[in-house]
């Protein structure tokens, strides 16, 4: 085998367990009766780990060549398996926000940021179809843990599903540090590209804001998909809902990294939060939860596409050189709408118990990107 393809089999091990942070919708109401919380302050567990995520994607370059590829996957899957069980025994929402959200969290975006580009480098000519292939692990971990987290759950509750995931942090990291040791791969630390050219401030806010916006709708409703799906009544449904969505992401990523090598780029970053946003109106407009399912299902595949073309897409429109640091600026939109967009989701439900008004706004945002988007692209 060769060195190429066991970095994509250790790279896609470490993202396929990192990926359960996005299952986390499923622990909405076992933390609100373990810590009688709101649902806007258990939300700000998954803001905070998305939070820290960004910012570990954002400065985690400076790390990657300190240390042995094995090594430092070692390292941040210790730390990942700690804030996990940091979170399983916590006295208080607050030192679950520590251990999930900051420790985890922060370890899932060195881990996920990492395998991105170490697999990119191991795999030269390739290297969209490798990146496209740890970004497709990634979700299809969110896809896979749902129905594990509700085993646990229903098993124990909340503290053994969280120790749970520290087993599989250990495990699943120790196998693919292994993998890397093997294989002998080293990370090549990346020249600075500050003189490579790139959009004006007024392009680049019109590319944060309509990322920003088109990411935000998606996170309003994968962090709330458990929820959503239960106000409607929908009996052991809670795993589903994230699953699906989950599913349905993946199948989003792969399709929309294939299509924006063929199509414009403003075709696919103009017509996916459109049809996020026409899912939206459809569950804010039925009972079915079938039909619910389909349209979540929907956005899930909107925001797979949304996340997987804009770093292609920005690539092709600056570059390959400027394509990386540009997109790590207009990232942090990522990270804004993963603090603001699921609590934001969890004070909207607590005002009026349902998830109406939520909906109505993630929609919204979603036409937003779509409308800032094409106003880049006229504007270009």
């Amino acid at each position: 085998m060769s060195r190429g393809v066991l970095v994509l089999v250790a790279t896609s091990v470490l993202a396929a367990v990192l990926g359960s942070v996005h299952a986390f919708s499923v622990f909405l109401a076992p933390l609100e009766a373990v810590f009688d919380a709101s649902r806007a302050l258990v939300s700000l567990t998954y803001s905070l780990a998305l939070v820290a995520l960004t910012v570990a994607v954002l400065l985690g370059h400076r790390f990657y060549a300190r240390w042995r590829p094995g090594a430092f996957v070692a390292l941040i899957s210790l730390i990942a398996a700690m804030g996990a069980l940091v979170a399983a025994f916590a006295p208080s929402l607050s030192i679950v926000w520590i251990g999930y959200g900051i420790l985890f969290g922060g370890a899932n975006g060195l881990g996920y940021g990492f395998g991105m580009q170490i697999a990119a480098q191991a795999n030269r000519g390739r290297e969209g179809l490798a990146m496209g292939i740890v970004t497709a692990a990634y979700a299809a971990g969110a896809a896979i843990s749902p129905p594990l987290y509700a085993s646990a759950l229903s098993w124990g509750g909340y503290q053994p599903a969280m120790i749970g995931l520290s087993v599989a942090l250990i495990i699943m990291g120790g196998v693919s540090a292994v993998i890397l040791s093997a294989s002998g791969v080293r990370y090549q630390a990346q020249p600075s590209q500050t003189s490579a050219s790139g959009p004006n401030t007024s392009a680049l806010v019109l590319l944060w804001l309509g990322y920003g916006s088109g990411v935000a709708g998606g996170l309003m409703v994968i962090g709330h998909a458990a929820g959503i799906v239960s106000v409607v009544g929908a009996i052991g449904a809670n795993w589903v809902a994230p699953a699906i969505i989950a599913i349905c992401n993946l199948a989003g990523s792969l399709i929309a990294g294939r299509l924006i090598d063929r199509l414009p780029p403003t075709r696919l970053l103009v017509g996916l939060p459109l049809i996020s946003a026409a899912s939206l109106f459809l569950i804010t407009s039925t009972a079915k939860t079938s039909m619910i399912m389909v349209g979540l299902g929907v956005v899930g595949f909107a925001y797979g596409g949304v996340i997987a073309a804009y770093p292609a897409a920005i690539s092709k429109l600056f570059g390959l050189l400027s394509g990386p640091r540009i997109y790590g600026l207009v990232f942090t939109a990522w990270g804004t709408a993963g603090l603001a967009a699921p609590w934001f989701a969890g004070f909207l439900y607590d005002l009026s118990g349902t998830y109406g008004m939520a909906l109505t706004t993630a929609a919204a945002l979603s036409a937003a990107s779509s409308l800032t988007i094409a106003l880049f692209f006229l504007r270009s």
